[in-house]
Formats: C-alpha cells, sequence, structure tokens
C-alpha cells in the first residue's frame, strides 16, 4: 500500500512511545458486493428511475457489503495470534477497532515506530514509517488507520473591511446590511418566515472534529439576536459524542448557528468527534459511527478536508465507499470545498499542479462553494469567493451525472489554466455554492462580525436541504437523499 506520510505544520516528534503504551487502531476490512453498491447507489439517487428513493435499511447495506466468511476468519485468527482481543465491530461488519500496547501493534505491523507528536495541548501517536501485514492477509485489508494521518485542521476566517468597500457601501439604499445573518440568507434565497420544520421524524445534523465546542449558551444568544422573524429552536436535541465544557470554537458555533437557523425548527444533531485519545483519527471515528447507527439525521454538513496527495489511493478510494453506503441510506452528506482555491503543489523543476482536497472530490458527496455579495452591503448578485476551493480530482474520475455540465463549463470558459495544472477527467467539485462572506457569529457569548469560508455555506445549504425534506415528508415522499444526480438534472432544465 502507498502510505504517505506527512507531518502538518506546528507539529513535532516528541519520542518514542514505549511497548506498553496502549493505542488504538481501526482495521478497515474488504468489503464485498462494491460494485452492487454502486448500481443501487445510481438508482436509488437518479429521479429517472423506478427505484428513486427506495432507499435500503443499514440492515440491508451491511448484507449487501459485509465482508465473506474468509475475511472475517483471517483477520480474527492473525489478531488472536499476536494476543489482540480488545475489539469492537460495526453493524456492518466491515470495521474492527482494537486496543493494544505498542509493543504488540509493532510486532503486528512489522516496519511500524510508533512516536508521539505534540502541537500545543495535543498529542498524536503515529508511525513516520510504513507498515506491513502478512501477504496472506492483504487481500482481506484495504488499511489499518491510526498510524499516519494526522486530524486534519481546518478554520474560518474572520476578514477587515477594505476602503473599496466603504466605498461600495454608499453606492445604493436597497436591502443594506452590515454583513451576513439569518435575515440577510432568508432574503437572498426566497425564503420567508414560514420557512420552518414541521415534522418531528425530520432531523439535520453536523459534524465536529478536533475538540471544536459549540455552546448552547451561544446558540440561545445567536437566536436572541437574529431569529427574530422565524420560529426556531434554541437547543440541540442531541450531542453524539463528547461535547467539552472548554472555549467554544468559531467554526462549531458557525456550524451550529447557521444549519439551525436556516433549516429552522428542525431537530438537529451534532456529532463531536474530539480526537481526544492520542492515536485516534475524528474522521474516520465519524465515519465508524454511520456504519453502526441504524437511525441517523437526512442532512449531514461536514467542514473538514485534506490535500488528496497526502493521503493514500487505498484510505480515499475506501472512505469513498463508505459514501457509497451513506448514499444507498438516503443521507445526504455535504462537504464544504475548502478555503485554498484550487491549492498549489510547488514541483521541483517546474511542473506545478493545482491540489485537490478530500473528501471534497469524492464523487459521492455534494460539495458546497462559496459565493461574495458583489457589493458587501447589498443583498445583490452573488460572484465567486476567491477563497473558495474547486478543482478536479486526481484519484476519481469524473462521475456520468455531470460529465455534460463540465464539459459545457470548459468548452464555454474564457480563461482557463494550463491544462497541466489540472486532470480535466477527474471528478469536479464543488456542486453548487452559497453565501460564504461576512457572517455574524456569536460564540463565547460574544457576537463576532466578518467570519469567512465554505464552512459557511455549507451548513446553510444543509438547512436548506432539510427544509425541502420536510416538505417531501409531509407528502408522503422520500428525502432528496444523495443530491448529484438530480442536481446536475435540473442544471440541464436551466433551473440553477
Amino acid at each position: 500500500w502507498d502510505q504517505p506520510f506527512r507531518i502538518p505544520p506546528g507539529w513535532s516528534q516528541a519520542g518514542r512511545l514505549p511497548p506498553q503504551h496502549g493505542l488504538g487502531l481501526t482495521f478497515a476490512l474488504r468489503q464485498r458486493g462494491t460494485g452492487r453498491l454502486a448500481r443501487l447507489v445510481s438508482a436509488l439517487s437518479d429521479p429517472r428511475s423506478p427505484r428513486y428513493g427506495r432507499y435500503l435499511s443499514l440492515e440491508q447495506v451491511r448484507d449487501v457489503v459485509q465482508p465473506g466468511p474468509a475475511t472475517l476468519g483471517a483477520v480474527t485468527r492473525w489478531l488472536r495470534a499476536h494476543g489482540v482481543t480488545n475489539c469492537s465491530g460495526v453493524a456492518t461488519l466491515d470495521f474492527l477497532e482494537c486496543h493494544m500496547p505498542v509493543g504488540v501493534a509493532e510486532s503486528l505491523l512489522p516496519g511500524a515506530q510508533f512516536h508521539q507528536y505534540v502541537k500545543g495541548g495535543r498529542s498524536a501517536a503515529r508511525s513516520p514509517l510504513p507498515y506491513t501485514v502478512p501477504k496472506e492477509l492483504a487481500q482481506h485489508l484495504d488499511f489499518v488507520g491510526g498510524l499516519h494521518r494526522f486530524p486534519a485542521e481546518r478554520k474560518v476566517l474572520s476578514r477587515a473591511r477594505t476602503g473599496r468597500d466603504w466605498e461600495l457601501w454608499r453606492e445604493g439604499p436597497a436591502a443594506f446590511h452590515l454583513g451576513v445573518t439569518p435575515a440577510v440568507i432568508r432574503k437572498r434565497y426566497n425564503m420567508t418566515g414560514g420557512d420552518i420544520g414541521q415534522l418531528p421524524n425530520n432531523s439535520q445534523a453536523c459534524a465536529q472534529f478536533l475538540e471544536q465546542y459549540f455552546h448552547q449558551a451561544d446558540l440561545a444568544e445567536f437566536m436572541q439576536l437574529f431569529g427574530g422573524g422565524f420560529g426556531h429552536r434554541s437547543q440541540v436535541d442531541r450531542v453524539v459524542g463528547h461535547q467539552g465544557r472548554g472555549k467554544a470554537g468559531l467554526e462549531a458555533s458557525l456550524d451550529v448557528e447557521y444549519i439551525m437557523s436556516t433549516g429552522a425548527n428542525i431537530s438537529t444533531w451534532v456529532f463531536s468527534n474530539a480526537g481526544r485519545h492520542e492515536s485516534q483519527e475524528p474522521f474516520l471515528a465519524w465515519l465508524l459511527l454511520l456504519s453502526n447507527m441504524s437511525s441517523l439525521p437526512w442532512v449531514h454538513s461536514v467542514s473538514y478536508g485534506d490535500d488528496e496527495d497526502g493521503l493514500s489511493r487505498a484510505y480515499m478510494e475506501r472512505v469513498n465507499i463508505e459514501f457509497m453506503k451513506a448514499a444507498a441510506r438516503g443521507l445526504t452528506i455535504l462537504f464544504a470545498s475548502g478555503d485554498d482555491g484550487a491549492g498549489c503543489r510547488r514541483v521541483p523543476g517546474g511542473n506545478h499542479t493545482f491540489r485537490p482536497n478530500f473528501p471534497a472530490s469524492s464523487p459521492y458527496v455534494t460539495t458546497v462553494g462559496g459565493t461574495s455579495f458583489q457589493n458587501p452591503f447589498l443583498v445583490t448578485a452573488e460572484v465567486t469567493d476567491y477563497i473558495s476551493g474547486g478543482g478536479f480530482s486526481n484519484v476519481f474520475p469524473m462521475p456520468d451525472y455531470q460529465a455534460a455540465a463540465v464539459g459545457r463549463f470548459l468548452r464555454s470558459a474564457s480563461e482557463l489554466p494550463p491544462s497541466s495544472y489540472y486532470n480535466s477527467s477527474g471528478r469536479a467539485y464543488p456542486d453548487l455554492s452559497a453565501l460564504s462572506d461576512n457572517y455574524w457569529v456569536v460564540t463565547n457569548r460574544i457576537p463576532l462580525p466578518w467570519v469567512s469560508g465554505t464552512s459557511a455555506s455549507t451548513p446553510v445549504v444543509g438547512g436548506m436541504v432539510a427544509l425541502i425534506n420536510d416538505r417531501r415528508l409531509q407528502r408522503g415522499l422520500p428525502a432528496l437523499g444523495f443530491l448529484n444526480p438530480a442536481l446536475y438534472q435540473l442544471q440541464e432544465k436551466g433551473q440553477d
């Protein structure tokens, strides 16, 4: 397996871990039926298909993908032969989480050497060297998690206004505002005070990582300040995971406040995956939760990403299958496109390329980009937010559902970068965009202006999708599920 290892900025090595130090590793067992799963997702997500919306239960997904008896037996025998018995699985039987000392892990995975890495108050146990597994096991495992990947960090921005912005303020009296609030979003996207959730069985969620916490008091104050024009809830209904008592995180506050003010009065969950254990991968832990819970919110907003070239192909391909499993169950998974534009990978010798972001580049998620108001003080036309992530995957080929739209874009765009910078046959993203600039957020009881990033646009889109689901469920229709096939069909009809 390819096993890239890159120490992110700010992290430093603090020495080799002793043999008795405890670790938790995640074993991704090779699945069966992934081709059938892809065909099912295509049928269940295509409005033109007679199977559209007839989603599978978690148990039915398990029956499609669960590893074969040979895989389950081989992996279990291998672990037990090394004394590894403290393991737990998931409902779909395709992951095992096992706890063991460092000495056992290094014997189990020859080549691995676990070191401690630190950044501020955070600590991670990782191996800078690649691991191996016995040849007879390689066909039964996709990857082992908890060795190489560091928790990816994404920070929202707070941007000051420029002199040119203040000049634009004087240009017109219509719909003047001093930053994006729920009222501005509702005006721009033609939502009224009556556009709120009505059904108790509809729900939405956001996922938070790296000890990013929201505070219920911040949410209550935000709704008191900005939620006067529509019915709303001022409390999250369910937190899955550890909700810390430390300072609120700006990104966590942004996620919760805007999914709950856009998808107003809809039951909201927060998945809190802090990565408190130093060998845990918070994003992987969230994926395992999706494979282990039979009842989940229909919509999930996630502001998380890493560079494709910093991850192994085996890992990305397996995570992609996890998104297929979610799509088969009718879940809408939204990812922020990132805040680094197309990204840049500088190569010695001058063959520079753009740097796609994953999971934004997965063909089985809906990726949300960002826009700004043309005049930052008026509710007017939108233009691309210059930081908004976008590009073409170097791992996943372009899916059929977007081929026509992307082809038209490439043929009609007036200015394109050199073709050597990007893979024009790869999965293109984002799939849609919304306002991502100059938001008001309440965090640690302080209202903050000018917060920006696709971490803002993604929960807004999530709340809109949850509202559409609310209307559909009222009429006895299925939830929207995986959006992209329907989204691009609407675009072909000219309904942007």
